[in-house]
């Protein structure tokens, strides 16, 4: 499964990310950076082995020996997690060797930004240099954010990248709630937030317990935990299709659709086709089942992001010989997802002769898959890892 990271500045708000649910605790003042190793001490004195806590080791520009100094520092205060900047240049190579003897004594996860050149190659050498895993996230967090950087195609090529090697994979960079069923499918360890846990007052704000709250809600937990079941309210479970009655909304759904949504396609059967892109236009319609009351934020709702998004990735993937199939694998796409119950499929080549040309199916949701379901399942349940001695 996916864990929530959630960033807090002091031992009252790690207090309440914990008892929200998140599944990480990450020290680190949301405003100004890392905190000192005194601060971080006191929240892992707080949580107390009860979810792992992470903490960051210094500026982004620090000399190897000062990093390690300060590594050292924050391993003594028993945090799980070490995360170190790698910021780029021609020595990135060389700092994540020169941080290798840490990683004897603590989780490192290696830290490269969005916005500076985060870079999935060096998933062998993080993993050669004992490193746990890496994450995106991004440097200004003024300007844009990490989905205005990478598309999710890219950003699940940096996710298989560190899987291929053993190593977790987390995403971070001023996410926001309705990124979550964006990046869910990429099967990313972690999601990392910080501004949007703080409501409306933004980043320089206090932690919200209700804007953790939401955060933890959309992020599905362990389907077989008692906990999990008691955190999520009726909203989210209707929202999740967990069995609930169904004689309260019946077969009733609503219809949300993608309309004249454009992307380059490699598709073709003939060997001119084979290179360039063509313009391929999608129109999907789909029928989702009804909730029990009106949509009051991002945890009631269907994201059409989530369409277009997986239209991206399955065209990225390769060569699609048939318009046909095209259509299929975005129509198997769409029914994945638990409220989904039909969906109408129109996919047309625009670049072949005047006008155009194509195929529209509609498939339906099978009965038998209508029991339990979880909102794009991950494959990694979170845990607090085991201390070296």
């Amino acid at each position: 499964m996916t864990g929530f990271l959630a960033s807090v500045a002091n031992v009252d708000e790690a207090r309440t990310a914990f008892e929200q649910g998140a599944d990480i605790i990450d020290a680190m003042d949301p405003a100004v950076g890392a905190l000192a190793p005194e601060s971080v001490g006191r929240i892992v004195q707080e949580i107390a082995g009860r979810a792992p806590v992470s903490a960051a080791a210094g500026d982004l520009a620090m000399e190897p020996e000062a990093l390690i100094e300060a590594g050292n520092s924050l391993v003594a205060t028993g945090v799980d997690y070490l995360k170190i900047g790698l910021f780029p240049g021609t020595w990135r190579e060389d700092r994540i060797r020169a941080v290798a003897e840490l990683a004897t004594r603590v989780r490192i996860i290696g830290v490269m930004f969005a916005d500076r050149g985060a870079d999935a190659t060096l998933a062998p050498v993080m993993k050669q240099a004992g490193f746990a895993g890496a994450m995106i996230d991004t440097a200004r967090k003024s300007e844009k954010r990490l989905l205005d950087f990478f598309d999710p195609a890219s950003l699940r090529g940096f996710v298989d990248a560190f899987h291929a090697q053993g190593l977790l994979a987390g995403l971070a960079g001023s996410l926001e709630p309705p990124d979550i069923p964006r990046l869910l499918p990429l099967s990313p360890d972690f999601l990392g937030f910080r501004g949007a846990l703080r409501g409306a007052d933004g980043r320089r704000g206090r932690l919200s317990a209700e804007a953790v709250r939401l955060v933890r809600e959309m992020i599905p937990c362990d389907g077989g935990s008692v906990k999990a079941a008691s955190r999520a309210d009726q909203r989210v479970l209707d929202a999740q299709c967990f069995q609930g009655d169904q004689r309260k909304s019946g077969a009733a759904t609503d219809r949300i659709f993608v309309h004249d949504f454009v992307l380059p396609v490699r598709i073709g059967a003939y060997s001119r086709e084979r290179e360039p892109p063509q313009r391929v236009r999608f129109n999907v319609d789909i029928d989702v089942k009804r909730l029990d009351h009106v949509a009051e934020d991002m945890r009631d709702v269907v994201s059409y992001d989530v369409v277009t998004d997986g239209i991206g990735m399955i065209v990225a993937d390769e060569h699609i010989t048939l318009i046909e199939t095209l259509a299929e694998r975005v129509a198997a796409l769409v029914l994945e997802h638990p409220r989904a119950v039909r969906v109408t499929v129109r996919v047309e080549k625009l670049d072949i002769r005047p006008g155009s040309v194509g195929v529209e199916i509609t498939r339906e949701r099978a009965a038998e898959a209508s029991g339990v379901h979880h909102l794009f399942p991950g494959p990694v349940a979170w845990s607090a890892p085991k201390r070296a001695s």
